[in-house]
C-alpha cells in the first residue's frame, strides 16, 4: 500500500513540473526555555526534559510545534496519528528516506504547483477503487518514456481552457 502511494506520490510530484526555487533565508531559530512551555507542552515533550538544553534552537522549535499541534488534535485525530507514526516506524530506512527526498521535492515547489499536486491527489482518492487501480496498474506497467507520455497529456489538459469557455470555432 506505502509502495503505491509512493509511486503516485511521485507521479503527481512529476506532474506538477518541478522548480527549485530559492526558498527565502528564515532567521535562525531561537533557543526556548523549558520553563517558558506550558505544562501541558511539558507534559508531551516529558521525554526530552533531561536533554532539552542540549538540543539544537531549530529541534526545540520543531518539538514545541509538534506539542501545539498535537494538543490541539481530537481524540480521533490524535488515534490517526499515533497509527500513522507506527506505520512510519515500521517503514524500512530506504523507504522513510524515500518518502523524505520526496516531501523536500514537493516543498520546493511554488505553491501554485503544491496545490496541482494536492487537487489530484484529492482527484485520485475520490476516484472508485476500480478506477483507481487501474490507473495504478496502467502507472506501474507503463515504460518510462510513456509515463513521461501521460504526465504531459496531463499538464497540457490542464492548460486547456474547460469546454464551453474557449473560442467558438467560428470566431477569428
Amino acid at each position: 500500500m506505502i509502495n503505491v502511494r509512493s509511486t503516485l506520490l511521485a507521479a503527481l510530484l512529476l506532474a506538477a513540473v518541478p522548480a527549485y526555487a530559492q526558498q527565502a533565508e528564515s532567521p535562525p531559530a531561537q533557543s526556548t526555555e523549558w520553563s517558558s512551555l506550558s505544562p501541558d507542552q511539558q507534559h508531551v515533550l516529558e521525554r526530552y526534559r533531561n536533554n532539552w538544553n542540549t538540543l539544537t534552537p531549530e529541534r526545540q522549535q520543531t518539538l514545541v510545534r509538534g506539542s501545539q499541534r498535537w494538543l490541539s488534535m481530537s481524540p480521533d485525530e490524535r488515534s490517526t496519528a499515533k497509527d500513522r507514526f507506527q506505520r512510519w516506524r515500521d517503514l524500512p530506512p530506504d523507504n522513510r528516506k524515500q518518502l523524505r527526498d520526496r516531501w523536500e521535492k514537493f516543498r520546493a515547489l511554488p505553491p501554485e504547483q503544491q496545490n496541482n499536486v494536492r487537487d489530484n491527489f484529492r482527484k485520485f482518492r475520490n476516484l472508485p477503487p476500480e478506477e483507481r487501480k487501474q490507473l495504478r496498474e496502467r502507472w506501474n506497467s507503463a515504460t518510462p518514456q510513456e509515463r513521461q507520455n501521460m504526465l504531459e497529456r496531463a499538464r497540457e489538459q490542464r492548460q486547456r481552457p474547460p469546454r464551453g469557455r474557449g473560442r467558438r470555432l467560428n470566431e477569428p
